[in-house]
């Protein structure tokens, strides 16, 4: 049996559909003798820790809760408790949104990841398809601020955890991980950066070709009442067409998936 080349570290909190989906795709399309698979349950107490207990092919970490902790702080949070077994040359992390579709998409990241030894990371920014209209809006947006003296938006552009992977050693060189207060990734992406590392981008029609990322679905399937964007009926009506547009009844009537088989 070959050793494992990559870590992929999943948090895990409630929406079961959500994550069966996401490992079952996961397991469908990947050698499991190349991955290790850490999955961190953030004290869901529902039925997708019932689920991950019974998935033979997972290392699973039930985090307990920690009082007053935010969302973001426990999505870090878990990823720093998986980050501290890893002892492979790469991990990545990934969100339960997140869907393998390609049998290459293993060999297509690592790929990118050695082209160079200056390369830290890889992953994408906003893993979407933004449409013309969405194009055009945010260009007249910028055109008027300057137009009436305003400066525009800078947006920090770092790596994000929806699917993103790294060089084991170079993240323990500059000693940071996914929890300090800031944006899961974000703090560690500039860290690697002023260390003289590489942090590539993938555009979102190509990685699209091999995983894709339901947008906010964790947050739709499982809402906040205080949350008008993704508590509204539209946005789970969207993930649906997206679930289905995935062969998602499919893949989450094999149960076969969560097997090692002989």
């Amino acid at each position: 049996m070959q050793k494992p080349e990559v870590t992929i570290i999943i948090p895990n909190y409630r929406t079961v559909d959500l994550t069966k989906l996401c490992l079952r795709s996961l397991r469908r399309h990947t050698n499991l003798e190349r991955v290790r698979v850490i999955v961190v349950d953030n004290d869901s107490q529902d039925a997708s820790t019932e689920y991950l207990r019974s998935v033979e092919w997972i290392r699973l970490i039930e985090r307990p809760p920690v009082p007053g902790e935010t969302g973001p702080e426990m999505h870090a949070r878990a990823l720093d408790l998986a980050l501290a077994e890893v002892d492979t040359p790469y991990f990545m992390v990934i969100h339960t949104d997140t869907i393998v579709i390609n049998d290459l998409w293993l060999d297509f990241l690592i790929n990118r990841i050695i082209a160079s030894p200056k390369i830290a990371g890889i992953g994408s920014w906003k893993l979407e398809l933004v449409s013309r209209w969405k194009r055009a809006g945010k260009a007249f947006e910028t055109f008027f601020r300057r137009l009436f003296g305003r400066k525009s938006r800078k947006e920090v552009l770092y790596l994000r955890s929806h699917c993103a992977m790294y060089r084991t050693d170079l993240v323990r060189e500059v000693g940071l991980g996914f929890f300090d207060g800031d944006t899961a990734g974000k703090s560690l992406h500039l860290a690697l950066v002023k260390a003289g590392y590489d942090m590539r981008f993938i555009e979102s029609p190509e990685l699209m070709k091999f995983v894709r990322h339901l947008n906010h679905a964790t947050m739709i399937l499982n809402p906040s009442p205080n949350d008008r964007k993704t508590s509204k009926p539209a946005a789970r009506q969207r993930i649906e067409r997206e679930l289905e547009s995935l062969h998602c009844r499919e893949i989450l009537a094999d149960d076969e998936l969560d097997r090692i088989v002989p």
